[in-house]
């Protein structure tokens, strides 16, 4: 769920429990969002305080914490910067948040569609000191540990839901050039997390903190709901709904632009199965059913469409768009993306197609075109994701597309 929906915050309150296959067969996971809000900022990193103690709100001031840029793939501007950060990590375990968090956001670039769109993503580090080693793991009835972060199990009296202050966080994060998702690791080998707010959880010791924040990533992102059996019966998110297939299809609603198609994961035919809760899902299994499955389609495409919601297809164009003197070399600077599929571009002159030879993917090489002595051409440049992880059109020509032109002179 985005951050500042106030509608799905309430719907969502309810425990949710997700059954992992992978390590821990019979562990429950259980997710949701933080009810808390804006508590208040960071406690003092040089505040010696025993474990788990309540701070007042006047103790808990905003404080700076080392910041590291550890993966940079472009303008932060035009990019989505994962923002993650640690609590209850005492000053000699800094190390340990280090390794954790590395792993946090591999195990998220190792999933499709993360994979192929990693480079969407900058990310950095912020290494936020606590006065006291783990966070508060038992039920506290209201307490909030002494954590610069206020991260604490038993969210909503939920024993694996993990919540943290989301003010202290965002102030600890700092703000950033373009969009950020903010990524919480507690000092935890507990099994738990949470998705769907301003602050997305997961223990960072857990063996299982891999698959967590694949899965929880789904609904902060994505906008996903649980698929699992004993989830709530709120439909109203893009992988669920209360509609057959049939009834899908004639409705042009939902995922009824899937319906038939194989999933390459291996997840089966898309369709409409049925949950013990009432609600249909796409297909028999995913990630955001079991921990450790891959993302079924039509959740790829609401996790893409969102990501094209908050970064472009191309950074700033060189030379900027308009007339330009000379015969120079232009770059639409499409966004790369890892493996196979690549961002299209066509290039055209005054509307007729470039020659191959004047072109290199996103460049063009003025002095290469025909033109006579005196006479103006419009050059345009359109970029497109011509992805089949997209099958909403109108989406994909409103977002995914653009288009760039400048006028030269030869």
């Amino acid at each position: 769920m985005p951050a500042g929906n106030p509608g799905r915050l309430v719907r969502s309150l309810a425990a949710l429990v997700l059954v992992s296959t992978a390590v821990l067969p019979a562990a429950l996971e259980l997710v949701g969002p933080s009810p808390f809000g804006v508590i208040g900022a960071g406690a003092p990193a040089d505040r010696a305080l025993p474990p788990h103690t309540a701070l007042r709100a006047d103790q808990r001031l905003p404080v700076a914490a080392p910041t590291f840029d550890i993966r940079r793939t472009g303008d932060p501007a035009n990019r989505i910067t994962l923002v993650l950060l640690g609590d209850g990590y005492t000053a000699d375990e800094q190390e340990a948040f280090r390794q954790q968090a590395d792993k946090a956001w591999h195990a998220l670039m190792d999933i499709e569609p993360f994979r192929t769109y990693q480079g969407f993503f900058n990310i950095r580090r912020v290494e936020v000191v606590s006065p006291v080693s783990g966070i508060a793991e038992s039920e506290s009835r209201g307490r909030h540990p002494a954590t610069p972060l206020g991260m604490h199990f038993w969210c909503e009296g939920t024993a694996r839901l993990l919540c943290a202050d989301e003010g202290a966080t965002a102030r600890y994060a700092g703000d950033s050039a373009g969009p950020q998702y903010l990524i919480a690791l507690a000092n935890s080998g507990e099994y738990g997390g949470a998705g769907g707010t301003g602050v997305t959880t997961l223990a960072g010791g857990s063996p299982d903190a891999g698959r967590i924040i694949q899965h929880e990533i789904g609904h902060t992102v994505g906008d996903l709901g649980d698929e699992y059996d004993s989830a709530p019966d709120d439909a109203d998110y893009p992988n669920l709904s209360t509609l057959n297939a049939d009834d899908m299809r004639k409705k042009q609603t939902k995922w009824w632009r899937w319906l038939g198609a194989v999933s390459p994961d291996g997840a089966g035919t898309v369709g409409a199965y049925r949950s013990a809760n009432g609600l249909y899902r796409p297909t028999p299994d995913s990630v955001m059913r079991t921990l450790g499955s891959a993302y079924n389609l039509p959740s790829r495409e609401a996790i893409i469409e969102e990501l094209y919601r908050k970064v472009r297809p191309t950074d700033a164009p060189s030379p900027p768009p308009g007339e330009v003197a000379g015969r120079p070399r232009l770059d639409v600077r499409p966004l790369p993306l890892t493996g196979t599929r690549q961002l299209q571009v066509d290039w055209k002159v005054d509307g007729a197609p470039v020659a191959p030879q004047a072109v290199d993917g996103g460049r063009l090489d003025t002095a290469l075109l025909e033109l006579a002595p005196g006479r103006t051409a419009t050059v345009t440049a359109t970029v497109r994701d011509t992805t089949d992880w997209v099958r909403d059109e109108a989406f994909r020509d409103r977002y995914m597309t653009r288009s760039v032109s400048w006028t030269v002179t030869g």
